[in-house]
């Protein structure tokens, strides 16, 4: 009989601090991130922010906060002894989480896990009713704490005080990515290592816009197929967190991003699937390896 000591380690497995709401209906945040960040091979560890029992888009909805034992959460894995590859951070809904969020980004990076941040704050060229201007203040200064952003058109504008409605209606291609990559360099001058702009239309195209410091800016066109559908900014950063890593090539998780959400439409809309339901993610999960 072998007397042999095993010593189990907790961190013997990449893993990620996902931090986002926890929608059980209506396919968004956490219920996207996690199995397609799992998909990858990466542990996810999850704080939820809230409860629902369906988001926000739905005529009626249960959400309980979770702000208040947010910190004490994390400080549990302290104890622990573990240790992130990376984290990714969602929507926040009040001041308080963004001051929480603030302080377990900056502890993570210390022990140099990689930042993705997706700053949820707006779509169509407005902000969230649930966004005031400390709030878009607060997320500038987490913005800057990231080593990789996503946000869309709207939110761009928003954190860089720019015209979403000027831009967003310039006609000409070459005048656009001229544009949109003067957004990504004031970024890229915060700090932030690598940048996409996402969900872009132009010319019954989805363009999503992408510059590492240091290269050359990269654009990745899908036709537009279908609407519009909730949750494809969290399967798109799932994706760009789980890639990053993996240490997957920044512009080849993109294009395998932009590809994936555009597939899950596709097939989304193949299934009438109702708008606030989200993308069948599920069925085509295996495209990811």
């Amino acid at each position: 009989m072998s007397n042999k000591v095993v010593n189990y380690n907790h961190n013997t497995q990449k893993k990620i601090i996902i931090i986002n709401d926890l929608t059980g209906f209506g396919k968004c945040s956490l219920t996207v991130e996690i199995p397609i960040i799992s998909k990858l091979k990466i542990q996810c560890c999850p704080i939820p922010t809230s409860i629902l029992s369906n988001h926000t888009a739905y005529e009626s909805y249960y959400m309980k906060d979770m702000t208040d034992g947010i910190l004490d959460y994390f400080e549990e894995w302290d104890k622990l002894g573990l240790k992130f590859e990376g984290i990714l951070t969602g929507f926040l809904s009040n001041n308080k989480q963004f001051d929480i969020v603030r302080k377990i980004l900056e502890k993570v990076k210390k022990n140099n896990a990689i930042a993705i941040v997706d700053p949820v704050m707006g779509d169509d060229g407005k902000k969230y009713v649930s966004h005031d201007e400390e709030m878009c203040d607060k997320m500038r200064d987490i913005v800057k704490i990231a080593d990789i952003i996503t946000p869309n058109l709207t939110e761009a504008c928003i954190l860089l005080d720019e015209d979403y409605n000027q831009i967003s209606q310039i006609c000409d291609y070459e005048l656009l990515v001229t544009k949109l990559e003067y957004l990504i360099d004031k970024f890229i001058a915060w700090g932030i290592k690598k940048v996409v702009i996402t969900g872009i239309e132009h010319n019954n195209n989805i363009l999503n816009v992408a510059k590492e410091c240091g290269k050359y800016i990269q654009v990745f066109s899908n036709e537009k197929i279908g609407i519009s559908r909730a949750g494809t900014g969290d399967v798109f950063s799932a994706i760009i967190a789980a890639d990053a890593i993996n240490k997957i090539n920044f512009y080849e998780s993109v294009k395998r991003a932009s590809f994936f959400v555009a597939k899950s439409i596709k097939v989304s809309d193949i299934r009438n699937v109702p708008r606030e339901d989200g993308v069948c993610f599920e069925e085509i999960l295996d495209y990811l390896k």
